[in-house]
């Protein structure tokens, strides 16, 4: 037996529980993989609350999780890339990283470099892949003025440094002590708040080129406002004024590959990226580690150590 993290109705942060459950087994073509850290994010979260049942349904009891970082365990039948002891950064689409154990397709692992710490590597997937595909999406390039909400979160932090490594003026909106944090990255900081419109015109000195939302609550109409072209501006979470708007809203389904992962993992490794790790918890305290995220005032990831 292993232990896991369920859930066996939508609801609130009180449905999460670490249960026993009995310990996967590598099918033919996966591995099974010891997990030392996985990240949490907020769509699971949202999925939990049953934001997303019409679309993603839940089959309970459901498990959670798509981020892990771990050891190879056992490999099934076919597997030739991996081994046991193999150190791996993976994803997993069937909700169950949360766990002690989790078995893949082997073609969603790939080898964790030695630079990158397993807290990192653990809270890389979701976040990494959808801020790559968030500045692919605006198709920033240098020159760019490039507006950031939510952008000392899991997805921001990561889609700062993207758009500025791709030779973009960043503006990073986030709280006032956040702003150190995107100075230091090579980011513009504002504050949310009144009067942002206007600020974000002064600051550019009426030059904006695309807006990437990671935020909600209204950036959308916001960038529309600024006289940003529609076809510019990407929101990873509004997905109701994605629609109304004719805006995009790519993310991770967009770059949710081993290809990018292992891309992001080396960028890490060289010291061009940064996933800053705002908290550990153990996985006993899965609850008290989304009571946090739920806040939305975390810089960078919260990370579960089973």
């Amino acid at each position: 037996m292993s232990r896991a993290v369920q859930f066996d109705q939508y609801g609130g942060i009180d449905v999460l529980q670490v249960v026993a459950v009995p310990r996967p087994n590598p099918a033919p073509g996966e591995a099974l993989v010891r997990v030392k850290a996985a990240g949490i994010n907020p769509g699971e979260a949202m999925i939990r609350q049953g934001v997303f049942a019409a679309v993603w349904p839940a089959t309970f009891p459901s498990g959670q999780g798509s981020d892990f970082a771990g050891i190879v365990e056992a490999v099934g039948e076919g597997v030739t890339a991996f081994n046991t002891g193999d150190e791996v950064i993976g994803f997993t689409n069937a909700r169950a990283s949360h766990a002690e154990f989790v078995a893949v397709a082997a073609e969603q692992l790939v080898r964790r470099p030695a630079a990158v710490p397993w807290d990192v590597a653990g809270a890389l997937f979701v976040a990494g892949t959808t801020a790559y595909a968030a500045v692919r999406a605006v198709q920033v390039k240098a020159g760019d003025t490039v507006v950031i909400a939510g952008a000392t979160g899991g997805v921001g932090t990561l889609a700062v440094q993207l758009a500025v490594q791709a030779g973009a003026t960043v503006i990073g909106i986030a709280s006032e002590p956040r702003h150190d944090w995107l100075r230091q990255h090579g980011a513009i900081a504002l504050s949310y708040g009144d009067d942002l419109t206007e600020r974000l015109r002064e600051v550019s000195g009426g030059h904006l080129d695309t807006f990437i939302d990671a935020f909600g609550g209204g950036y959308v109409k916001l960038a529309l406002d600024l006289g940003i072209s529609p076809e510019r501006i990407n929101t990873i979470i509004d997905f109701d004024a994605a629609q109304t708007y004719g805006v995009k809203s790519q993310g991770n389904a967009e770059a949710a590959s081993a290809e990018v992962m292992a891309h992001l993992a080396e960028l890490i490794a060289s010291g061009k990226l940064e996933v800053p790790i705002a908290r550990r918890y153990p996985l006993a305290q899965v609850q008290d580690a989304y009571r946090e995220l739920e806040q939305r005032h975390t810089l960078g990831k919260i990370v579960l150590n089973p």
